[in-house]
């Protein structure tokens, strides 16, 4: 044993190790999944849930109140907790993107299995980062701790879909909640529905308890449950419209449940307490230097989170971050925080509904009757604000607004805390380096050869400080300030000229056709992107002769196999976006082409989606 822990001391010295090399005995970590669902939990208070598993679980650990997926939707989440960094600075904000880390990072469980842990994971990864060398022992459905050495600790990974959101719409079901009891969201119109989905949605969260039961049931067969230590916490919110793909408090919030067992309690922080509960602000960013902390292994410096138990946990911190990308096929940019009561939410592209049309998310029957009776004018607020654009800020006190539709933003009472969560959005944002400013075609043009993170850590690569600024200023919406926008059109970083070009874009007619020069020129720029947010602008507000000729560069813009993935869709969602005016090339909009070898396998139904999308508008 002497000279096993001799060999691991060397092994192992780069990462840091703490007691790792003190003890004989390490902790097992066992992290239970389960994909789409939040706190619908009777643990958690909830009268209508059924899961009994995972509340026996929660009578014997500690839940957290206040846990954020900081994605609301299941690949950026996942590369969040892979990597232990944020998303916005890697990159890999995007759904179903990819991009590299840095040489020299690694994954967490390469970490974990450099100091000796078998890990595995069964079996879902969905990351937007490629994977450098052999990351898990084993990743598939047939996974499990069983396969490791004689006497090796483990990590391993359980994860259920059972929850998925495509299981809400599952047909035929059969009932297992009473849809007459469903407790509906004030946002949701009341509906039969509705009704229905928010009952399976309960439904299938009980058949997904029911799995968590038969992991810890084998944990307990096997005789470990006395040494290891047990994560279990769902992925993001509910599945249901505007909860996933939505960085609201109903889109991050999830449940995360914590056992440690007896002889390791020492890894627990003062507010442990089996059966207990805590408001301590933790998320997805917090989970990789978590179980390295676990494990005894001091968390690489490029981590953004914080250990929140262990040998090296931090102090407890003021808030948590979330963010909103492209989803699928259509492109949005948010960024959100909360503290203990209040969240706060940045819309920077507010000229864009909240409920774009994502093929994924209209197969849910709520999400089909939500929108058809807003187009018939059936609905009041909240339940229209779904449909509807957005403003630039969001404020929500969430213990006395829950479902988040006062906007306080605007409220002289709120003003100090306004501010004070602004500021935290941006000093986050200049502290990681976010390149989610960029236009995402420009986050893999500027690092080729390199990498997102490195270049957005490039001051004169990336000059985030200005683009940022630019960014502030056109969502702002305030008026007045085109001359300042037009400014930014001659800027010679091409993010800041996007920027300028979306602003006037947001301001609308007026704005639009008094820069009209300003903008024509643009349609030459030499970034694509700055060509087509310019286009989008004349094409929906300018002048007829001024709109053919915008109309024009972005049919020109469109085809997938030219101009790639990230031109074509942006292209594509400005021509929807305007409208009837996009007529007049209804023909080259049926020839362009869908299909490129170039295309990511993981996106190569957008540029379809969007194109058949158009034409049935169009119609």
């Amino acid at each position: 044993m002497r000279l096993l822990l001799f060999v691991l001391a060397v092994f192992v010295a780069p990462f840091s190790t703490g007691k790792l090399l003190a003890e004989t005995e390490r902790p097992n970590i066992l992290w239970i999944t389960s994909e789409d669902n939040g706190q619908e939990l009777g643990c958690y208070g909830d009268q209508y849930a059924d899961t009994p598993n995972i509340d026996r679980l929660a009578a014997r650990s500690l839940r957290y109140l206040n846990a954020w997926s900081t994605a609301p939707v299941c690949a950026p989440a996942r590369t969040t907790i892979i990597s232990g960094l944020y998303p916005p600075s890697t990159g890999a904000e995007h759904m179903r993107s990819m991009t590299r880390l840095p040489s020299g990072f690694r994954m967490y469980p390469q970490y974990l299995r450099a100091a000796g842990y078998y890990c595995t994971n069964n079996s879902k990864e969905d990351y937007n980062l490629e994977k450098v060398g052999q990351v898990w022992d084993e990743s598939s459905r047939k996974a499990h701790w069983r396969k490791r050495g004689d006497g090796q600790p483990f990590f391993a990974i359980f994860n259920f879909t059972s929850s998925h959101e495509s299981k809400i719409r599952t047909r035929p079901h059969t009932p297992i909640h009473d849809a007459a009891k469903a407790p509906i969201p004030s946002y949701h119109p009341d509906t039969p529905e509705v009704r229905r989905d928010w009952a399976q949605y309960y439904d299938v969260v009980t058949v997904m308890d029911a799995q968590v039961g038969g992991v810890l049931k084998q944990l307990e067969e096997d005789g470990l449950t006395d040494s290891t230590i047990i994560f279990y916490y769902g992925d993001h919110g509910s599945g249901m419209p505007r909860s996933k793909r939505w960085p609201y408090n109903s889109g991050l919030e999830v449940p995360m449940i914590v056992h440690i067992p007896e002889k390791f309690r020492d890894l627990a922080t003062n507010d442990y307490a089996p059966g207990g509960e805590t408001k301590r602000l933790v998320g997805f960013i917090d989970l990789a230097p978590t179980v390295l902390s676990l494990a005894g292994i001091k968390p690489p410096k490029q981590m953004q989170g914080h250990a929140f138990l262990g040998e090296f946990a931090a102090p407890p911190q003021p808030y948590l971050y979330g963010f909103r990308g492209r989803m699928d096929e259509r492109y949005d940019l948010v960024r959100t925080v909360r503290d203990q009561q209040f969240i706060y939410i940045r819309n920077y592209m507010p000229h864009k509904i909240y409920g774009q049309h994502i093929d994924y998310m209209f197969q849910t029957p709520t999400t089909r009757v939500w929108r058809e009776m807003y187009d018939r004018g059936e609905l009041k607020p909240p339940q229209t604000y779904f449909w509807e654009t957005k403003p630039a800020e969001e404020l929500y006190d969430l213990v006395n607004d829950p479902d988040e539709v006062m906007n306080l933003a605007s409220s002289s009472k709120h003003r100090k805390k306004l501010a004070e969560l602004r500021a935290a959005q941006r000093k986050l944002a200049l502290k990681i380096r976010d390149v989610g400013f960029l236009p995402e075609g420009e986050i893999h043009s500027r690092s080729k050869g390199s990498t997102p993170y490195e270049v957005g850590h490039d001051r004169a690569k990336y000059p985030l400080e200005r683009i940022l600024s630019t960014a502030e200023l056109a969502s702002s919406l305030k008026p007045g300030v085109d001359k300042k926008l037009i400014a930014a059109l001659h800027d010679s970083d091409s993010a800041v000229r996007y920027w300028g070009a979306m602003g006037l874009l947001m301001r609308g007619e007026k704005s639009v056709r008094s820069t009209r020069a300003e903008l024509r020129n643009a349609l030459q720029d030499d970034s694509p992107s700055v060509r087509i947010i310019a286009a989008q602008a004349l094409g929906q507000y300018g002048a007829k002769a001024d709109a053919e000729q915008a109309i024009g560069v972005l049919v020109q813009l469109a085809p997938l196999d030219s101009n790639g993935v990230f031109t074509s869709m942006l292209a594509l969602n400005a021509l929807e976006a305007c409208g009837a005016r996009a007529k007049i090339v209804y023909e080259e909009i049926s020839k362009l082409p869908t299909t490129s070898p170039d295309v990511p396998r993981r996106m190569k139904s957008y540029v379809l989606r969007l194109k058949e999308q158009i034409l049935d508008d169009l119609k």
